[in-house]
């Protein structure tokens, strides 16, 4: 699957802590939080921005 559009990238953030994200190509394809430790899956290339379907990230 190819990287989401840079430009996109660039304008989301974090719905939980408005931070912004970085983009997960390894195992399922994702959108990190790295301030709250949150992870958003992005399915057939559209990111599932919803805080009830985030995704905490282990330590």
């Amino acid at each position: 699957m190819s990287p989401l559009d840079p430009t996109l990238l660039a304008i989301l953030a974090c719905p939980a802590c408005k931070k912004p994200l970085t983009y997960r190509a390894s195992g399922p394809e994702a959108l990190d939080c790295p301030a709250c430790r949150k992870r958003y899956l992005v399915t057939d290339g559209i990111p599932v921005l919803l805080i009830s379907e985030s995704q905490d990230i282990p330590a």
